[in-house]
C-alpha cells in the first residue's frame, strides 16, 4: 500500500536526521516524533485519496439515477487505480458494483464483485449470503452473515434477512437462534420481535415490513414485488388527487 510506504518513509528520513542531527541519546525523542509524522502523514494522504474515491462514487450515484448504468460502473471501475493507495477502496468499490449488478439481477456477474466487497456493507455481504443460499452452500452463507453482523449488529433487517435465509434452508431452530440475537443487539425491535413469535407459532416471517430494502435482495416473487409496486402507485396517486 503506497500511502503506508510513503508515510513510513518520511518518518524514518526525520528519525535519521533528529538523530543526526542532536546524536544518538536523541533516539527516543526522535521515534516519538517519526510516529507523530507517520500518522500525520498517513491521515493527509488518506483524505485526499478518499476525497478522489468520493468524487468518483457521488458521480457514479448520479448517473445511476439517470439510468445511466452501465456508465455508473464504467466510472466506478476507475477508482480500482487507488486501490494501491488506500486500505479497503477496492472493498468498497467492489461492494458498490457487486450491488449494481445484483439489483439487474445479472447474479452471475455480481457474485466474484461481492465475494471481494468490504466487510462493513452489510447489504453488499447480505447479497453475497443470499447467493451462497441459492447455491446450496450454506457453510459460507452462515460465514458471510456472521461476518456482517460483526460489523453491523445494530442493523434490524440484517437480523432478519440471516434468518429468513434459514428459513429458506428449512432451519427454524438457526432462524429462531439468530433473531434472538438479534433482539439481544436491539432490544425492543418490534420487527425482529414479531417474526421470531411467527416462527415460534409455526408462521412464516413477515418481510414486508422492511419495505423496498428488503425488496433489493430479490427473496419475493416477482409477482409480489409488482404486486406491491403497483399498490404504491396507487396509494401515491390518491394522494397526488387528494391534493
Amino acid at each position: 500500500m503506497y500511502n503506508f510506504l510513503i508515510s513510513g518513509g518520511v518518518a524514518l528520513v526525520a528519525i535519521l536526521v533528529i538523530i543526526l542531527a542532536a546524536g544518538v541519546s536523541s533516539w527516543w525523542w526522535a521515534i516519538l516524533v517519526g510516529i507523530i509524522i507517520f500518522g500525520g502523514s498517513f491521515l493527509l494522504i488518506s483524505r485526499i485519496v478518499m476525497k478522489k474515491v468520493l468524487v468518483i462514487m457521488e458521480t457514479a450515484n448520479r448517473d445511476i439515477q439517470a439510468q445511466r448504468v452501465d456508465k455508473a460502473i464504467r466510472e466506478l471501475k476507475e477508482a480500482f487505480r487507488y486501490g494501491k493507495w488506500q486500505m479497503y477502496v477496492e472493498g468498497q468499490i467492489n461492494a458498490q458494483i457487486g450491488m449494481i449488478y445484483f439489483l439487474k439481477r445479472d447474479f452471475s456477474t455480481a457474485f466474484p464483485y461481492l465475494e471481494k466487497s468490504f466487510a462493513k456493507n452489510w447489504v453488499a455481504m447480505g447479497m453475497l449470503a443470499v447467493t451462497y443460499m441459492k447455491r446450496n452452500k450454506r457453510d459460507k452463507m452462515k460465514e458471510t452473515f456472521e461476518k456482517a453482523v460483526q460489523w453491523s449488529s445494530k442493523e434490524s433487517l440484517l437480523w432478519a434477512l440471516y434468518a429468513y435465509c434459514w428459513t429458506e434452508c428449512d432451519d427454524l431452530g438457526q432462524a429462531k437462534d439468530v433473531l434472538e440475537r438479534g433482539l439481544k443487539k436491539i432490544p425492543g425491535d418490534d420487527k425482529l420481535k414479531a417474526n421470531l413469535e411467527s416462527l415460534q407459532e409455526s408462521k412464516k416471517m413477515k418481510m414486508k415490513v422492511y419495505g423496498e430494502m428488503w425488496l433489493q435482495f430479490h427473496l419475493e416473487r416477482q409477482g409480489v414485488v409488482m404486486k406491491q409496486q403497483m399498490a404504491a402507485m396507487g396509494g401515491a396517486r390518491r394522494r397526488i388527487v387528494r391534493k
